[in-house]
């Protein structure tokens, strides 16, 4: 059998902004909702009983403070990674998908490209073929340090789904296609030359009801 490490993908916990669906990147440091710090400490508990050997997060608070209930649980110190951080979404930094392509007709066909081509970033930030070179890499070095081991790595939307392309050798346009609510547990064995993806999006220590996707 092949030496894998297992990495605990986490998105970090509601933000109000998340609530509003919008472009929220490494470009705004929100903190956690009241739901979300509820959704930290529930993570926690379904996490407790696992093998948990390191916690990894992005610098952003929500993402800290999601980590925060989690190392505790398990004695552990949250440390911080910078290429945990979500994606840059330079001038659209703060808007919905609608106020973006209602800005002008250049933003919404710029809009439309992002979604085609990964290379492309938004005006002043990062595109998904960037966030995935920066996740992918730091992913590699963890597994070397943490071979055989399970890790917690508290993160993003984009991070997340771009690592689940990277082990499903599926296209970043994919990402496009992937639903990420917030407060989910994902799970990869990272191992060469083909991951395996055990989970994605798990919102059972959550509850059915509280499913983005039941609400719509």
């Amino acid at each position: 059998m092949s030496h894998y490490t297992r990495l605990l993908l986490l998105r970090h916990g509601e933000t109000q902004a998340n609530r509003e669906m919008r472009y929220i990147g490494s470009g705004t440091d929100n903190e956690l909702s009241e739901q979300g710090f509820r959704q930290a400490e529930l993570l926690a508990a379904a996490l407790a009983t696992l093998p948990v050997r390191a916690v990894y997060s992005s610098p952003l608070q929500r993402a800290h403070q999601t980590a925060l209930p989690i190392a505790a649980s398990h004695k552990l110190e949250v440390q911080t990674l910078q290429e945990l951080r979500e994606m840059h979404f330079g001038s659209w930094e703060g808007l919905t998908r609608s106020e973006v392509a209602a800005r002008s007709e250049q933003d919404a066909l710029h809009l439309q490209d992002w979604h085609r081509d990964p290379l492309i970033a938004p005006p002043g930030g990062e595109s998904m073929e960037m966030v995935q070179q920066r996740v992918r890499a730091v992913v590699e070095r963890l597994a070397q340090i943490h071979e055989q081991q399970t890790i917690v790595l508290v993160t993003h939307v984009v991070p997340i789904k771009a690592l689940l392309c990277a082990a499903l050798a599926a296209p970043l346009s994919t990402t496009f296609s992937l639903f990420l609510d917030p407060a989910t547990i994902s799970v990869i064995d990272w191992r060469q030359p083909y991951p395996i993806v055990r989970l994605f999006n798990s919102h059972a220590h959550l509850g059915w009801e509280s499913a983005r996707w039941m609400q719509m």
